[in-house]
């Protein structure tokens, strides 16, 4: 379990995102004066207990209307190996001391939680709180055969578009077959994609999702506060079978 520390950060997260956010391929701000307010997200447990994983939603005003952005980032006590090109900044915790904050889609440690989040294995917990669950994120998961018993085994690709960041990852599925028997676990590449730039989603269409969004085999979908104080629900991540 994660725990929350009520204490500082040098420089803040909105200090070193509004650095980081304008260089994205799918920003759509002013990218000389991003304006940017924390909206809403939830975190996920590292079983390992090792590293903090945080998807966090912000509003940018800085634009023709407002944009909102999902971010999910991983908070290490050390630099992650060949991964400097998703390092979004330093900071010094009031507690743990120095941390390396990253974008979560190159951190595998967060495509996994991610994929178990997808399948029901793990829980979205409160973005400030602690041991506590967040209700507001539901989960589906369809009826594909084989995904919600499947285990990641290493990063393929990330894909960063306009919209939204594909994460490929291979996974293996165990084929229920008798003791004895020593064929290879099953593998499959699926896609997780990354909804960036957040889009509200109406009523029939919030009743569709927690159905499960057509052509993916899971999805999340979470809310945020819109700029005019309103709450807004919408897709944060799905995945389908690559390819598809």
């Amino acid at each position: 379990m994660a725990v929350i520390h009520n204490t500082s950060l040098k420089p803040t997260k909105l200090e070193l995102l509004t650095a980081w956010l304008p260089g994205r391929p799918w920003y759509q701000g002013d990218p000389q004066a991003p304006q940017l307010a924390k909206a809403g997200g939830f975190r996920i447990d590292d079983p390992q207990g090792e590293v903090g994983i945080e998807c966090m939603v912000v509003t940018d005003r800085s634009g023709d209307v407002p944009r909102s952005y999902f971010l999910p980032l991983t908070y290490r006590g050390a630099p992650l190996d060949d991964a400097e090109q998703a390092l979004v900044g330093t900071t010094e915790h009031g507690v743990l001391g120095r941390r390396w904050i990253y974008d979560g889609s190159q951190d595998p440690v967060l495509s996994a939680q991610l994929l178990a989040l997808l399948q029901g294995h793990a829980e979205p917990q409160d973005q400030d709180a602690s041991d506590v669950r967040d209700e507001s994120v539901t989960c589906h998961v369809g009826d594909d055969s084989g995904f919600g018993s499947s285990s990641m085994v290493g990063m393929v690709a990330v894909a960063n578009g306009p919209h939204g960041t594909d994460l490929t990852v291979e996974t293996t599925t165990e084929q229920g077959a008798e003791p004895d028997d020593r064929s290879e676990p099953a593998r499959t590449a699926v896609t997780l994609h990354i909804a960036r730039v957040l889009e509200p989603l109406a009523g029939a269409e919030v009743a569709g999702r927690a159905a499960g969004a057509p052509g993916h085999l899971a999805s999340v979908t979470g809310v945020w506060q819109s700029d005019d104080g309103t709450e807004q629900r919408g897709l944060f991540v799905a995945v389908r079978t690559s390819g598809r």
